[in-house]
C-alpha cells in the first residue's frame, strides 16, 4: 500500500513533462540536478535558525532596543482566581454577558469585578513593544541578507534580464551552488517562522500569514523537486525586496522614529505594488504560464505550480488592500495603527487601558465623596482595584 502510494506520488507524469523520466535527471558529465533528498538538510538548518534567532534577539536586538529607549512595559496583573482562569484558558478570552453573570456567582465577585478581571487578564497576554522590536529586527536582518545574497547570485544570470531564458534547456538545467544555498536558507527560514508562529506576535493577518508560509514552503519544495529553480529564485528575490522595507519601517516605528518610519513606509508601499502586483503577475506568472507550453505539453506540475503562484498573488492583493487603506488614512492625517500587523493588539490594549482608567476614576470619585479605601474595597466584595502604573500609556501611532 505504502509502496504504491510512494510510486504514484513520484510518478514521472506528475512532476516532469512528457517523454522525460527521473533517470534523465541523474547527475552525469559534471551536471548536478536538484533532488528531493537534498531538502532533508533544511530540518537541522531550521533548528539552527531558531537558535540563531534566540541568540540574536537576546544579545543584539535587546541591547539595541534598550539603547533606543524601548523598555518592557509593566502591566497590571489579574488577581489569582482559579474559576476565572479556567474559563479564560479553556473557553474564551471574551465571555458574553450570560457567562459573566454565571462566573460572577461562581467566583463570588460582582459583575463589574469579573469584567475588570478579564480586561486585566487579556492585557497580560498582549505582546510588548520590546518583543515586537526583537521580531522585526530579526526578520529585517534576514531579509536584507537574503535580498543582497539573491542579487549577487542572480545579477550575472541571463534569466534575470530575460525571463524566456528561464526555460532554456528545461528541465535539464544544472543546479548552481548559489541556487542551492539560496533555496536551502530561504526554506529553512520560513520553516522556522512556521514553527514559531504560535509564539510570535499574533497579528490581524495571522491566518493569511500561515497560508503564506505554507504556500511558500510547498511552492519552494515543488519547484526544487521539479527543477523549477530558476523561476523560484526570481520569486524569492522580489518577495524579499519589499519585506526588507516593511520590517525596517516597523523597527523605526517601535523606536519612535516616526518620520523615518513614515518615509520608509511610503517607499515600501511603492516597492510592494511594483514587485507584487506588477512584476510578479505580469512578468513571473506570465513567464510560468505562457513560455513552458511553447516547448512541451502542459502537465500536472505545470498547473500545480501556477495555482500556487496565484494563491500568493491573492495574498498580495489582500495585503495591498490593507496598505492602500493605511495610505488613505496617512494622507488624511488619521493613521493611528498598522492595519496589516498590530491592529487587534493595539485596539484591545487601548480598550483595556481606557477601561482601567475609567475604573480608577470611578474609585477616586467614591473616595472624594467620603469613602475610605477599606470601605470601597468592602463594598466591592473585598477585592480592591489596583490603579494602573504611571508608565502605562496609550501605544504610539504605528506607521
Amino acid at each position: 500500500m505504502l509502496d504504491s502510494l510512494y510510486d504514484w506520488f513520484w510518478w514521472d507524469r506528475v512532476w516532469l513533462p512528457v517523454n522525460l523520466t527521473w533517470s534523465d535527471l541523474e547527475d552525469r558529465d559534471g551536471l548536478v540536478y536538484a533532488r528531493a533528498s537534498h531538502l532533508y538538510v533544511t530540518v537541522p538548518y531550521t533548528i539552527a535558525f531558531l537558535l540563531i534567532r534566540y541568540l540574536f534577539e537576546s544579545l543584539i536586538a535587546t541591547p539595541l532596543a534598550v539603547s533606543a529607549g524601548i523598555r518592557q512595559r509593566v502591566r497590571l496583573k489579574a488577581e489569582d482566581n482559579p474559576t476565572l482562569e479556567h474559563y479564560y484558558i479553556s473557553q474564551s478570552r471574551n465571555p458574553v454577558q450570560a457567562d459573566i453573570d454565571g462566573l460572577s456567582k461562581k467566583s463570588s465577585l460582582s459583575v463589574r469585578q469579573v469584567e475588570r478581571w478579564f480586561r486585566r487578564r487579556r492585557t497580560q497576554d498582549l505582546p510588548g513593544v520590546l518583543k515586537k522590536f526583537r521580531e522585526a529586527s530579526w526578520r529585517f536582518v534576514f531579509y536584507i541578507s537574503a535580498f543582497i545574497g539573491g542579487l549577487i547570485a542572480l545579477h550575472d544570470k541571463e534569466w534575470f534580464y530575460d525571463t524566456r531564458e528561464v526555460w532554456e534547456g528545461f528541465p535539464k538545467q544544472s543546479m548552481l551552488p548559489s541556487q542551492y544555498w539560496y533555496y536551502i536558507l530561504e526554506m529553512s527560514f520560513y520553516g522556522s517562522l512556521l514553527l514559531r508562529v504560535a509564539f510570535d506576535v499574533k497579528r490581524k493577518d495571522f491566518k493569511e500569514q500561515i497560508i503564506h508560509h505554507l504556500a511558500t514552503l510547498v511552492l519552494l519544495s515543488f519547484s526544487w523537486c521539479a527543477n523549477y529553480i530558476r523561476i523560484g529564485t526570481l520569486v524569492m528575490l522580489i518577495h524579499d525586496a519589499s519585506d526588507v522595507l516593511l520590517e525596517s519601517a516597523k523597527v523605526f516605528n517601535y523606536a519612535k522614529w516616526e518620520k523615518t518610519c513614515q518615509s520608509i513606509f511610503v517607499v515600501f508601499a511603492i516597492v510592494f505594488m511594483v514587485t507584487r502586483l506588477i512584476i510578479f503577475p505580469f512578468w513571473l506568472i506570465h513567464c510560468t504560464w505562457v513560455y513552458p507550453v511553447l516547448q512541451y505539453p502542459a502537465f500536472f506540475g505545470y498547473y500545480f505550480f501556477n495555482v500556487m503562484l496565484v494563491v500568493l498573488l491573492c495574498l498580495h492583493i489582500f495585503w495591498a488592500y490593507l496598505i492602500l487603506h493605511m495610505i488613505k488614512k496617512f494622507m488624511f492625517g488619521n493613521l493611528t495603527r498598522d492595519e496589516r500587523s498590530d491592529f487587534e493588539e493595539e485596539e484591545e490594549e487601548e480598550e483595556v487601558e481606557s477601561s482601567l482608567t475609567e475604573d480608577e476614576g470611578e474609585q477616586q470619585h467614591k473616595l472624594g465623596n467620603g469613602c475610605s479605601a477599606s470601605e470601597t474595597e468592602e463594598k466591592n466584595g473585598g477585592s480592591g482595584c489596583m490603579s494602573p502604573p504611571e508608565n502605562m500609556h496609550r501605544s504610539r501611532p504605528v506607521c
